[in-house]
C-alpha cells in the first residue's frame, strides 16, 4: 500500500452510485471503503478511521445527518471531516448540514465522477 494512500469512506444508499463512486476513486489512488446507509457508516467510520466521510443525506436506518451529529459526537470520529454528497440542493438543508460540521456540501447532480475526485483531491491536499 502506497505511504500515503488516503482512505474514503462513501455513504450511499444507491448501489450503483455507491458503486461508480467507488471505483472512481479507488482507481485514482485512494483506498475506499463503502457503507450503504448511516448506521453501517458510523460503524465502518469507528472501524476504519478515514481520512474523510462522503456522506449522503436521504438514506435508510439513520440518514446523513443523524450520522453526522453522531460522528461529531464521538470522540474517536469528531475530527474526521465530512463532505455531504447529496441531491438536496435547498439553501437550508446546506446550511444545516454545515452547521452540523460538515466541511464541505456537493450536490450530487451538478458534478461528474471526475469532477468529485477532483475536489476530494483538493479537499484532502488543502486540509491535512
Amino acid at each position: 500500500m502506497a505511504k500515503d494512500k488516503k482512505k474514503i469512506l462513501i455513504v450511499e444508499d444507491e448501489p450503483f452510485l455507491l458503486e461508480m463512486y467507488g471505483l472512481k476513486l479507488s482507481q485514482v489512488g485512494f483506498d475506499t471503503v463503502k457503507a450503504a446507509n448511516g448506521e453501517e457508516g458510523l460503524s465502518l467510520a469507528q472501524l476504519e478511521n478515514p481520512d474523510l466521510i462522503l456522506l449522503d443525506i436521504l438514506m435508510p436506518k439513520v440518514d446523513g445527518y443523524g450520522m453526522l451529529k453522531a460522528l461529531k459526537a464521538s470522540v474517536k470520529t469528531k475530527k474526521i471531516p465530512v463532505i455531504i454528497f447529496s441531491n438536496l440542493s435547498q439553501k437550508e438543508e446546506i446550511e444545516k448540514g454545515l452547521k452540523l460540521g460538515a466541511s464541505d456540501f456537493i450536490i450530487k447532480t451538478s458534478v461528474t465522477p471526475s469532477e468529485l475526485e477532483s475536489k476530494v483531491k483538493d479537499f484532502l491536499n488543502n486540509h491535512q
